[in-house]
C-alpha cells in the first residue's frame, strides 16, 4: 500500500521532529526551565550543591509486626530509606540524619496508636547512641544501617476529658461540645496522635468561626497507661474574648494608595471576628493582581468591645510585565501572541494591556493567516470595591475557510461581583466589519449591549476535578449601515466530578448552545454567526467549518449545539491519558431542527502536568467528514480541552 501524507500530517511530523530534536536521547540530570517565572520540566533546584566529604551508606528496615499497611508506613516515613543515593557530609551528618530518622519513626508509631515501641537504630555496627557519644562509625564503607522496629502494643482511647473556660478564665458553657466522641476521640477507639490534634485544630477553628480570635488549647495532658494499653487525654480550651474588626492599617505599599488596599479589602469593621471575612478579604486583594505576597496580621483584643486591629502587609509586584504563549494544531496551523502590561497605572490597581497575535501560521498565503491588536484598560473599585470598569479597542482579521473577515471593535463594560461565585458584567459595543464569504461582499456597523453572567464553583481554572462553570450571554444589536435588529444568545455550562479521592480518575462534560434572533443569515456578520468546527469546538474538523453550506461553502448559521465529554486519567503524577468524544452541528433556522444529524469527532489525548497547568496534546479523528476536513487532526495547547 502506497501511503501519500497530506499536508496536515506533513506538519505533524514536523512538529514531533522539532520536539524529537530537543528531547534528550539519553537520560541527563534534571534541569529546570525558566518561562515567565514558572519552573517547567525541574525540580526547583537548579543543581545539585555537591556535599563535603559524602559518606556512602546502605540501609535496611525491619518491623516486627503483621501489619503490613504499619510497616509499610514506617518505610516511607524512613529518612535513611528513601535517601540512600543522596549520602550525608561525613559521620556527623549520617549520626544526624540518623537521629531525625529515629525521631520521624517514633512519631509514625504514635500517629498509628503504638506508644510503647522502641526504634533501634545501628550504624556501622554499634549503637546510634554510641557513634553520637563517640562521634566515630567504625566499620568500611558504604556504612551498614540497620533499623530494627518493635511496635508494641497498639493503645486505645480510655479517659478523654474535654472542657472550655471563658475569656475570664472561668469554666463554662461557650458553645463548643465537651463530648469526645464529638471530636473523634471516643473510648476504646485506636489512640492515633494525628486525632488528638485534630481534635485541637477543630476546637480552635469553631471557637474563632465564632468570633473569639484567640482561641487556644490552653492545657494539654496526655498520659499513657502501659499497663490497660490505654491513653488518657484532658484537653482544656480557652476561648478568650469575644472579638469585632477594628481600624484597618496598610503596611508595604509603595506605590499603591493605602486608602484603596483597605477598601477593596473590604474588612467589615464593627462585626464580630470572622476567619471567612479575612479569607475573602485576601482574594480580594490577591485578585488585583498587583501583590506578589498579602498577610493579614491580627492585633491584639483591647477595650470593652473586643475591638481587634487587622494590618494588611503586602509586597507589590513589579509593575510591567511583558509575556507570550503559543498553540498549534494540524488543522488551524501555529499560533503566537504577546502582551505588555503596565500594573497600577495610577496607584489604585488600574491596569492597561497592549496585547496581539497571529493564527494560522504556516498557510499558503498571508491573506489566509490570522491577525489581532488590542488595547485595554481595567479599573477596578470603579463604582465600589465589588465593581471593575473596563474598555477595550481591537482590530481582528479571521480567515477560516468560509470567510474572511476584518472588523474593529470599541467596548465598555461595568462589572459586578455578587459572591464569589457569581459574577456579571453589561456594556456597550460598536463593532465595525467588512467580510467576504459565500454571498459576496459586505460591510456591517452594530451597535450593541452585551451582558452576561457567569458562574463558577471549579476548584482549578486550568485543570479541575470538580465544579461547575457557567456563562449565559446575550446581546441585543441594530446593524446601522443595513438598518437590521439581532439579537444575540449563547449559553455554555461545564462539569467535572472526580471518581476516586485521589482525583486521578474525572469525568467531564461541557454543553453550549446559541441562537441568533432576528434578520435572515446572510443579513448577519459572518464572524458572528454560529460555525462549529476546531479545537475549541468538535475536535477533528476544520476550524469554523461545520454548519449550513451554499454550493459546497460554509455559511454559518443562527442557531448551534455543541456537546463534549472527557474521560481524563491521571497515570503519574506528571503524565495524564485523556479519551474524548465531541458532537455538534449549527443550524440555519433560529433553534436547531436536527433536519441535519450531530457532527461526531472522537479521540485522544495526552497531558504533561506542569505549575502552570497541563500541557495538552490530544489527536482527533472525525467521523463524517466533509469539504476541508482532514483525516486526523492533531492539537497542542496549554490547560484541559474545557
Amino acid at each position: 500500500m502506497v501511503f501519500c501524507p497530506s499536508s496536515s500530517f506533513k506538519r505533524t511530523v514536523l512538529l514531533l521532529a522539532i520536539l524529537a530534536a530537543f528531547l534528550p536521547a539519553q537520560p541527563v540530570p534534571a534541569a529546570a526551565f525558566d518561562l515567565f517565572g514558572f519552573k517547567l520540566f525541574g525540580g526547583s533546584e537548579e543543581a545539585v550543591e555537591t556535599v563535603p566529604d559524602p559518606l556512602p551508606y546502605t540501609a535496611s528496615l525491619a518491623v516486627s509486626t503483621s501489619d503490613e499497611g504499619l510497616e509499610s508506613a514506617l518505610q516511607s516515613n524512613s529518612d535513611l530509606m528513601a535517601r540512600q543515593d543522596s549520602p550525608p557530609s561525613g559521620e556527623a551528618g549520617l549520626i544526624s540524619r540518623a537521629l531525625s530518622d529515629r525521631d520521624r519513626l517514633i512519631a509514625r508509631l504514635y500517629g498509628s496508636g503504638y506508644y510503647g515501641g522502641t526504634v533501634a537504630i545501628r550504624v556501622g555496627g554499634v549503637p546510634l547512641e554510641t557513634a553520637l557519644e563517640t562521634g566515630d562509625i567504625p566499620g568500611g564503607r558504604p556504612v551498614p544501617v540497620v533499623i530494627d522496629i518493635d511496635p508494641g502494643p497498639q493503645f486505645t482511647f480510655g479517659d478523654v476529658e474535654i472542657s472550655t473556660r471563658s475569656a475570664t478564665g472561668r469554666a463554662g458553657d461557650i458553645g463548643v461540645s465537651t463530648d469526645p466522641a464529638f471530636w473523634g476521640l471516643a473510648p476504646g477507639d485506636v489512640a492515633e496522635s494525628g486525632k488528638i490534634l485534630g481534635a485541637e485544630n477543630g476546637i480552635r477553628t469553631l471557637l474563632r468561626d465564632r468570633g473569639f480570635a484567640k482561641a487556644r488549647i490552653a492545657e494539654r495532658v496526655i498520659v499513657a497507661d502501659h499497663a490497660t494499653r490505654t491513653l488518657d487525654v484532658t484537653l482544656v480550651a480557652e476561648a478568650g474574648p469575644r472579638a469585632r474588626f477594628g481600624p484597618v492599617s496598610v503596611q508595604g505599599t509603595d506605590v499603591t494608595d493605602p486608602d484603596f488596599v483597605a477598601t477593596q479589602a473590604m474588612i467589615p469593621q464593627g462585626d464580630v471576628y470572622s476567619p471567612e471575612s479575612l479569607e475573602r478579604a485576601r482574594k480580594r486583594l490577591n485578585d488585583l493582581g498587583i501583590f506578589s505576597s498579602i498577610r493579614l496580621v491580627e492585633g491584639d483584643v483591647a477595650g470593652p468591645d473586643g475591638t481587634l486591629p487587622i494590618t494588611i502587609e503586602v509586597s507589590e509586584r513589579k509593575r510591567h510585565v511583558i509575556g507570550a504563549g503559543a498553540s498549534w494544531s494540524s488543522t488551524e496551523g501555529f499560533g503566537v501572541e504577546a502582551y505588555w502590561r503596565r500594573r497600577n497605572l495610577f496607584r489604585r490597581g488600574e491596569l492597561l494591556s497592549v496585547e496581539g497575535s497571529v493564527g494560522r501560521i504556516g498557510n499558503e498565503n498571508l491573506q489566509s493567516m490570522e491577525y489581532s491588536g488590542r488595547v485595554a484598560f481595567e479599573k477596578p473599585g470603579a463604582f465600589g470595591p465589588l465593581t471593575k470598569f473596563t474598555t477595550s479597542l481591537s482590530a481582528r482579521q479571521e480567515s477560516p475557510e468560509a470567510y474572511v473577515s476584518r472588523s474593529l471593535t470599541l467596548d465598555a463594560y461595568y462589572h459586578r461581583e455578587f459572591s464569589d461565585t457569581l459574577t456579571g458584567r453589561a456594556g456597550g459595543e460598536v463593532f465595525y466589519a467588512n467580510e467576504e464569504d459565500v454571498f459576496g461582499d459586505s460591510d456591517y456597523l452594530l451597535v450593541g449591549l452585551p451582558a452576561d453572567l457567569t458562574y463558577d464553583t471549579r476548584d482549578d481554572k486550568l485543570d479541575p476535578s470538580k465544579g461547575v462553570f457557567a456563562v449565559l450571554a446575550g446581546e441585543p444589536a441594530y446593524d446601522t449601515l443595513n438598518s437590521n435588529l439581532m439579537f444575540f444568545m449563547k449559553g455554555t455550562a461545564s462539569s467535572y466530578v472526580a471518581l476516586d479521592d485521589a482525583k486521578r480518575f474525572i469525568l467531564a462534560g461541557r454543553v453550549s448552545a446559541g441562537s441568533i434572533l432576528g434578520p435572515s443569515v446572510r443579513d448577519i456578520p459572518a464572524s458572528r454567526r454560529f460555525i462549529a468546527g476546531g479545537g475549541g469546538s468538535i475536535r477533528g474538523y476544520a476550524y469554523r467549518n461545520v454548519g449550513p453550506r451554499v454550493n459546497g461553502e460554509v455559511t454559518g448559521g443562527r442557531s448551534i449545539l455543541e456537546l463534549s465529554g472527557e474521560v481524563r486519567v491521571k497515570a503519574t503524577d506528571t503524565i495524564g491519558i485523556v479519551g474524548f468524544i465531541d458532537a455538534g452541528n449549527a443550524y440555519t433556522d433560529q433553534v436547531p431542527d436536527f433536519s441535519r444529524p450531530l457532527k461526531i469527532g472522537v479521540g485522544a489525548g495526552l497531558r504533561y502536568f506542569t505549575p502552570i497547568g497541563p500541557l495538552r496534546i490530544d489527536a482527533a479523528v472525525p467521523l463524517d467528514p466533509e469539504k476541508d476536513d482532514p483525516d486526523f487532526a492533531l492539537y497542542v495547547g496549554l490547560s484541559q480541552a474545557f
